[in-house]
């Protein structure tokens, strides 16, 4: 599997719709942090069976980045069958970010 980069007008049906677990990453281009999340969630796609990760380019998708309250980056979403589960902020180590997917 690939991470993949998604607009706002495909979060509703890539994430709210999706049945599985999906990782939602808000990154900016711009953003070091974000830069050194994105190959943690890369190793991290593909180990965990039913969890898709996606990443949503705030600077793209402000409407969605204020609909999910982003004040900072990156800021990491987990949903599981279009519900909320949780949310962290920052950058994460890879066992921070399994633990956080696996007791959502």
């Amino acid at each position: 599997m690939s991470i993949k980069h998604i607009t706002e007008g495909q979060f509703d049906s890539e994430v709210l719709q999706d049945k599985n677990m999906v990782l939602v990453d808000f990154y900016a281009d711009w953003c070091g942090p974000c830069k050194m999340l994105t190959p943690i969630l890369e190793e991290i796609d593909g180990e965990i069976p039913n969890l898709k990760i996606v990443k949503v380019n705030v600077d793209e998708a402000q409407n969605l980045a204020k609909e999910y309250g982003v004040m900072s980056i990156p800021t990491v979403y987990l949903f599981d069958g279009g519900a909320k589960m949780g949310r962290f902020v920052g950058v994460k180590s890879k066992e921070e970010i399994v633990d956080f997917v696996e007791n959502a």
